[in-house]
């Protein structure tokens, strides 16, 4: 191909140059130009043909490389060939050497089958034999024992089964009551172990407070002009202000422990100012109101940080800080609350819960008693109520509610705050009630029970808490079971003082019983 460019390049240059000189003669008219003309081609041609033997011997030279190249490929490639076949027959060798061991094996293989086929051969006519011999002395031992070989098998197996159930009866009683035993001392040590290491001081509540003066020419100033001053005291603080023959005392009697405390600092305040009338006693217990409710929260956050629980909701710590002047048959319900909540974690750390979650449940459980004068039901579900709207979790609400057993127990935390909570009601001390008034107010409940035609049983449970009615079912039906409870209730708050609030139970059952002869 480069030869055919080169002598086509020589033919245009030849005819380039020939066109040229042409032109020169024409328009020289001369000669010399035609021979010099002449020249140029010859030249031209001579050129050409160098370009042409040139291009021949440098196209001899690449098709001599391409012919060496070649050869050192197909050598590299013969070398390549003659190794694989190399590692070919060597793989073939071993290959045959593994199929010559495969046939030696199979022969002995085959040879060990025979072998076993004798044995086997011998082992059956043995089994017959002995089968043989079984089955005679099977037969000669029910002609002894005059039993078939199922009545004796039954009969074995009844009596190891009899065995056996004995037994393991033993070994379950024995177990239980070893369980029992361990349960009972395991308790006993929990309990006296978070007794021994909680002691908090207490001081019995009452529902009067009493006021001091300076001189009893003060009690005339606390009424007033035709009583004016007292009774705008009373209205402003919802406390009943008595001032009789003590001297040098006034004494503020209510059941809402906040609102006597209010009575109490607003009397004290306009005593130590001297300024008493009307307007003035409003703008004082409104002020001390506003302070108080101060004062409640600071100790609600205090007591919260006292017992090490973090994260509670403020509306939470306003509530419990009101429980500082709330009373439970004379028992402080805070210190009641923080008194369980100590206990509940002495007690959780020993039996390996999370000890920070039962001192949580603890000091929650009586929350609702801090709104139950507002809020109608039991404290117990109240209290569980606010707790799960203000975000507590599920386990601490649900043992807020089944501190009472208003709803069952379903954990350990459940019987743990119930557990706290009566060994801080129950210690010596701990609640001013005496025995001939608790005792009066439970015959009382049973007794307004009992006056019920169709009342079987009735008892009073719970500390008075819960009344449960047994009916005679055939006097009794289902409608006029939910009328008696609601009459007994009735009754109960018309006839009884009694501190919260009573659930009454009525419980009909119905028995058919008859005898076998």
């Amino acid at each position: 191909m480069e030869i055919v460019l080169y002598w086509s390049l020589g033919i245009l240059i030849s005819v380039a140059a020939g066109y040229l000189l042409r032109k020169k003669l024409d328009e020289a008219h001369t000669k010399n130009i035609e021979a010099q003309g002449k020249q140029l081609i010859e030249n031209a041609i001579r050129d050409a043909e160098q370009l042409k033997k040139d291009a021949l011997l440098q196209s001899r030279d690449e098709a001599y490389q391409l012919k060496l190249e070649a050869d050192k490929e197909n050598k590299a490639r013969k070398a390549d060939i003659i190794q694989e076949e190399k590692r070919l027959s060597q793989k073939l060798d071993q290959i045959e050497n593994k199929i010559d061991l495969l046939d030696k094996r199979e022969t002995d293989f085959l040879r060990r089958e025979q072998a076993f086929s004798k044995q086997e051969k011998r082992l059956a006519e043995r089994e017959k034999d002995v089968d043989v011999i079984i089955e005679n002395q099977r037969n000669e031992l029910e002609k002894i024992a005059h039993l078939s070989k199922e009545e004796a098998k039954q009969m074995l197996m009844e009596s190891i089964e009899s065995e056996a159930k004995m037994e393991a009866g033993k070994k379950l009683v024995r177990i239980e009551n070893d369980l029992k035993m361990q349960a009972d001392r395991k308790a006993k040590n929990i309990l006296s172990l978070a007794i021994s290491r909680y002691a908090g001081d207490y001081v019995a509540e009452r529902t009067v407070s009493v006021v001091p003066l300076p001189s009893d020419e003060m009690k005339g100033r606390i009424i007033g002009r035709e009583g004016r001053n007292i009774r705008s005291l009373e209205a402003a603080t919802g406390i009943d202000i008595i001032i009789d023959d003590t001297p040098e005392a006034v004494i503020l009697s209510g059941f809402n422990p906040v609102r006597r405390e209010v009575a109490r600092q607003a009397l004290e305040q306009l005593i130590a100012d001297g300024r008493i009338h009307p307007s003035r006693i409003e703008e004082v217990a409104d002020k001390v109101s506003k302070d108080l409710e101060v004062t409640m929260r600071e100790a609600g956050e205090q007591v919260t940080f006292d017992i090490g629980v973090h994260g509670v909701h403020v509306e939470i710590i306003k509530l419990l800080g009101r429980l500082k002047y709330r009373t439970s048959y004379g028992q402080n319900v805070l210190q009641h609350s923080v008194e369980v909540a100590f206990l509940c974690g002495i007690m959780a750390e020993e039996l390996g819960i999370d000890a920070k979650q039962a001192r949580r449940a603890g000091l929650l459980h009586d929350l609702g008693k801090a709104v139950d004068h507002k809020i109608e039901g039991s404290h117990a579900i109240i209290g569980k109520d606010i707790a799960k709207k203000y975000g507590e979790s599920p386990e601490v609400t649900h043992a807020i509610a089944a501190h009472h057993e208003d709803v069952a127990p379903e954990s350990v935390l459940d019987v743990l705050v119930q557990s706290a909570d009566a060994l801080s009601g129950a210690r010596p001390g701990a609640r001013k009630e005496m025995l001939e008034t608790y005792v009066k107010r439970l015959e009382d409940l049973e007794q307004i029970a009992n006056s019920y035609k169709g009342v079987e049983k009735s008892y009073a449970v719970q500390a008075g808490r819960d009344l449960r009615i047994i009916v005679d079912g055939g006097d009794v039906t289902d409608s006029d079971a939910v009328l008696m409870s609601k009459d007994i209730a009735k009754k109960i708050e018309d006839q009884l003082t009694y501190p919260g609030q009573i659930r009454v139970t009525v419980i009909r059952e119905t028995r058919a019983v008859e005898f076998a002869k």
